[in-house]
């Protein structure tokens, strides 16, 4: 019986361990300042931003006919806002606007932070 007790033991200090660090990972991913910390070193990392204007499905013979001056219409309504991606990821919508001679894109609405970080 000796022995048992001893092999006993060393279990209930193993699963006490398991509970400490679990525990320890709950505390640290619900501290926003960790969460804050951990993101800054994301910060010089470059992703590629896109804005998605509109989209629709076309059958093969139908992209294979298409020339210049051909117009393709697009699930989106004029006006509607514009998807604006990161890596692929929606972050926001936004209007287009003119900078100089050149297209922009202004945000008008972005997705919490959080809600993009889980669909990653």
């Amino acid at each position: 019986m000796a022995e048992t007790e001893q092999n006993d033991k060393p279990a209930d200090s193993e699963q006490k361990e398991t509970v400490e660090s679990t525990q320890d990972v709950k505390e640290t991913t619900n501290n926003p300042e960790v969460g804050i910390e951990n993101l800054k070193v994301l910060e010089n990392i470059e992703v590629k931003l896109t804005v998605e204007v509109g989209s629709t499905d076309l059958k093969i013979r139908d992209l294979l006919r298409l020339n210049e001056g051909s117009v393709v219409e697009l699930e989106r309504l004029a006006g509607d806002p514009l998807d604006i991606l990161a890596n692929g990821v929606s972050i926001a919508k936004g209007e287009v606007v003119m900078v100089g001679e050149r297209f922009g894109v202004r945000f008008t609405e972005v997705t919490n932070p959080a809600d993009t970080v889980k669909k990653l």
